[in-house]
């Protein structure tokens, strides 16, 4: 097996994420079989309890494994299905390492980052699981990083231990461009490499981020003071209008036939006619429709990645743009907020905890459902779309969810009794995969044509089932349930354009070139929906 180590220099939010993920995508094209891990510097066990704001979203897989944002991209770029195992933190490591000094698996022996913090880093490596031909894996953070020499040094134990000449290192850093001088600057980069050389590992391959084209006197300057050949010093400049741009980029730049050539795997360049097309329809749609999405954490890019991405999946299906407009929760409290509202096409409310700007998604709600607008609710968004019907449809003023209110005489969404004596929040929710079996004749139905599906969840809070038959009586239909334990997963108004809400977040299983069923049905009726 070859093994792609990824790093990153100079600054963080460089894209060595989207970088490994797109090179996946252009060695799976050559018919490689690839495995995409992160490594996480941070002591967090897991991001499941960070603030949305500092980190980003949560991805969830399969497993239950609440992840690092960029395991999205992995999963979306590539034909990867990811568990806990490719999402490795210095948490965990510590973690790990203490609880065997406790058992006394050590022997007796001093405790130190080497061998045994390293080792245990190592560990992740060996074993990617089957049929693997390259396993890739990114290392968060930025080079100089204390928290990330551990990481780095079990690189350099890596590579001597497995062949050098099975092992490339791959430097995504940044060429700052000064307006002032008129010229891009290589010393950070060089710098950022010699930093990384201290610790004894030598970049194969440099990958720069850059607003503006690399001419050859830099492209030469870096690889004579970076130590790397002049062909491997690759210009990623950024994309004009989609992440979904970078494989083709890369390509050009002959990324993916300098890693085949290093690592000796002889695997022809295959074209690239899907990725094409969804640049084609990314640059040139036929079609255009807005779409809003409530929330309380907009002025975050990352907060709801997942949810932006499968909307512009959604219009690559329907040879369309999807103008996404984030719109403040709490501005959405006021009547004059609720103007804003009137110039959508559809609206998507995504998942969230805390009380803080419910109000005003279940007014977005509400004016979706008076107005025939398209509404598709996630996670919180069920919950919200359920609250509101049960307060203006069904007549129960007072109803909430016990997440904000836990007196509320009617709660019709309530917490499990599993859930009341959680103390330790962290990996504790439902989390992971939960087959659902769907109702027939229902708008969910019709999207996803089949009657049992499998969908990734991350909540304490359910829909209540003692109200199910006052819900249905008035037209919200439940149209999933959970075969197991009869839990509600999904509920849809009746004689609404498209009003439905799920339990799950569908946005972690959506490609560019495989839209989620339900966000393309959603851009559909958006498409036919008329501002109001």
């Amino acid at each position: 097996m070859k093994y792609i180590f990824v790093t990153g220099g100079v600054v963080s939010s460089l894209g060595k994420g989207l970088t490994a993920a797109a090179l996946g995508a252009l060695l799976e094209q050559r018919g490689l079989r690839i495995k995409i891990q992160k490594f996480d510097p941070y002591l967090n066990v897991d991001p499941g309890t960070m603030n949305p704001f500092q980190h980003g979203e949560v991805y969830v897989l399969d497993d239950g494994a609440e992840t690092d944002l960029d395991l999205g991209h992995y999963e979306r770029f590539t034909n990867c299905r990811l568990s806990r195992r490719n999402n490795l933190t210095s948490g965990q490591v510590y973690e790990t390492v203490i609880q065997k000094e406790r058992r006394g698996d050590y022997l007796g022996k001093t405790v130190q980052v080497i061998p045994h913090v390293t080792d245990e880093i190592k560990a992740n490596l060996r074993d990617p699981g089957e049929d693997v031909d390259v396993l890739i894996t990114e290392i968060g953070g930025t080079i100089g990083d204390i928290e990330g020499l551990p990481f780095l040094e079990a690189m350099r134990q890596f590579s001597l231990e497995v062949g050098r000449n099975n092992v490339l290192f791959i430097h995504v850093t940044l060429l700052p461009y000064i307006k002032a001088a008129g010229e891009l600057k290589s010393k950070p980069s060089q710098q950022s490499v010699a930093k990384l050389r201290e610790i004894g590992i030598q970049p194969d391959i440099l990958v720069c981020r850059t607003e503006h084209p690399l001419d050859l006197s830099i492209r030469q300057k870096l690889s004579l003071f970076c130590n790397v050949p002049v062909a491997a010093v690759i210009e990623e400049q950024d994309v004009e209008s989609s992440i979904y741009e970078l494989p083709l980029m890369l390509q050009r730049e002959n990324l993916d036939t300098l890693v085949v050539e290093a690592l000796n795997i002889p695997n022809p360049e295959q074209p690239m006619d899907e990725w094409r097309d969804i640049v084609r329809r990314l640059k040139y749609p036929a079609y255009r429709t807005t779409v809003g999405v409530v929330g309380k954490y907009i002025e975050l890019q990352d907060a709801y990645k997942s949810v932006y991405e499968s909307l512009t999946h959604a219009g690559i299906a329907h040879d369309c743009e999807v103008d996404i407009v984030r719109v403040d929760a709490e501005e959405l409290e006021s009547k004059e907020g609720l103007e804003q509202l009137k110039n959508l096409n559809g609206i998507v409310v995504p998942g969230g905890f805390g009380n803080r700007g419910i109000q005003g998604k279940i007014n977005a709600a509400q004016f979706a459902r008076e107005n025939d607008i398209p509404y598709f609710g996630l996670c919180l968004g069920l919950h919200i779309l359920t609250i509101e019907f049960a307060r203006n449809v069904l007549g129960l003023p007072k109803a909430n969810s016990m997440e904000f209110d836990d007196q509320s005489p009617d709660p019709v969404i309530y917490l499990m009794e599993e859930q009341k004596d959680v103390v330790h929040k962290g990996g504790s929710m439902r989390l992971g995969a939960y087959t659902c079996d769907l109702v027939e004749g229902t708008k969910t139905y019709e999207a996803y044509g089949k009657p049992s599906i499998s969908e990734r969840h991350r909540h304490r809070y359910e829909f209540n089932g003692d109200y199910r038959e006052r819900f249905s009586e008035k037209g919200l239909k439940v149209a999933g349930v959970n075969p197991e334990s009869g839990l509600v997963e999904i509920a849809e108004i009746e004689n609404h354009p498209f009003m439905v809400g799920v339990q799950f977040h569908p946005e972690f299983q959506s490609k560019p070139n495989a839209p989620h069923p339900l966000f393309k049905n959603f851009v559909g009726a958006c498409m036919k929906s008329k501002k109001h």
